[in-house]
């Protein structure tokens, strides 16, 4: 019998989109819409188009108006299209409206990302957090989505009078939650213990927005060989690493990136891993140097440390990728303001160094510039550290 040859699945062609309002300019929806595609891409589908419209506020009913929305079905229906991304979250009449004039898959950017984050679990501990996060997602939405799930409970004489199969699934979902925040709950301790194991240790911890070079630094510093790639969310479980400069040995930890629009079920469903920032001494805070948008990047993942509560860490920002930063020459006798893009890399580096109460460094960790700099900078602020909270361990140095 003669097998068919194995091929890939066809990757999903998608349009993306998004809203100006009041409180988002077209240029930020620009930069988000940018962001969506490339988590698109992340997830293994094709951004072919964008779809944009300016409202005071989301629609209600179908988020984009129905003339935008007429005009995005006369669209994937000439381009045979199958997947419609919005940049907000879809309430769940929302995604019910849109998919019934659509008649085609449509997610919202939390789905996307819970997709994403699936597709790169690869411990039994991001599964369970993962999956804590996509049945919180779905139990407000089942009767959009609903579909026979795989019966927990039943059997003859356990089903109520009159109760629906969809009640019974949403029963099901809430069992299948408290199981998992149980399981949790239980893995939390487990590492709760393994960090109060790990001795007098300074704990140095990697943080930043996802896709900054993190994991790249981590392998750097720590000789290790982390996943990394040119992908947003790359690294989703925490590693860490025993790290020896000189003759001062320290933990480092690398975690997983932060993004605008974080959706907050994940936040709660990482409780566990976003500790190892919470317990940490340091922060590393990782940021993309060359990315247009850097300084949009820094104030989510600032923002999302104060949420998580490691807002007031010592921080040493680290400003990675300046073999890919780029700036526009302005000739002596230009008299146009100075911009991101005709600032030079010495000058930025002064604005940061007036501006920021935090220690910087500029590096490049593909290319190890500046990286004994950094090593030097580590080594004395970790040994300051330990010096003042273990003061009888000084022979060490």
């Amino acid at each position: 019998m003669s097998r068919l040859p194995f091929s890939e699945p066809q990757a999903e062609r998608a349009v993306v989109v998004g809203l100006i309002t009041r409180h988002q300019p077209k240029e930020k929806v620009e930069e988000y819409l940018a962001e969506l595609e490339f988590l698109l891409e992340t997830a293994g589908g094709i951004p072919v188009k964008r779809f944009i419209q300016a409202l005071d506020l989301p629609n209600f009913r179908t988020y984009v108006g129905s003339g935008k929305l007429e005009e995005i079905a006369q669209y994937i229906k000439a381009e045979d299209i199958r997947l419609v991304v919005f940049d907000d979250d879809l309430g769940p009449s929302q995604l019910r409206n849109i998919e019934r004039e659509l008649e085609c898959k449509v997610l919202d950017r939390t789905n996307l990302i819970l997709d994403i984050f699936a597709k790169r679990a690869r411990t039994s501990h991001a599964k369970t957090q993962v999956e804590l996060a996509q049945y919180q997602y779905l139990l407000p939405r089942l009767t959009r989505m609903w579909t026979h799930l795989e019966r927990q409970r039943g059997g003859i004489g356990l089903r109520g009078p009159g109760e629906t199969e969809i009640e019974t699934d949403r029963r099901v979902i809430r069992d299948k939650i408290s199981l998992l925040k149980e399981r949790l709950k239980e893995i939390d301790m487990q590492q709760s213990v393994q960090r109060k194991n790990r001795g007098k240790l300074i704990r140095v911890a990697l943080v930043g927005y996802t896709n900054v070079g993190k994991s790249t630094l981590m392998n750097l510093v720590s000789k290790s060989d982390v996943f990394a790639e040119n992908k947003l969310f790359a690294t989703l479980d925490t590693t860490v690493r025993k790290v020896v400069i000189e003759n001062l040995p320290f933990l480092l930890s690398d975690t997983v990136g932060f993004i605008r629009k974080l959706p907050h079920g994940l936040i709660e469903s990482f409780k566990s891993t976003l500790d190892e920032v919470r317990e940490s001494d340091i922060l590393l805070h990782v940021v993309d140097i060359s990315h247009p948008e850097f300084e949009s990047q820094i104030e989510t993942v600032q923002q999302t440390l104060q949420e998580i509560g490691a807002g007031n860490k010592k921080t040493i920002m680290v400003f990675n990728k300046i073999d890919a930063y780029t700036f526009e020459e302005k000739a002596e006798d230009d008299l146009t303001p100075a911009t991101k893009r005709n600032v030079s890399l010495e000058e930025l580096q002064k604005t940061w160094m007036a501006k920021s109460d935090d220690i910087c460094i500029f590096i490049s960790a593909i290319n190890k510039d500046n990286y004994q700099e950094l090593r030097e900078l580590l080594y004395t602020e970790i040994k300051d550290m330990h010096a003042i909270r273990y003061p009888f361990d000084n022979f060490l140095y």
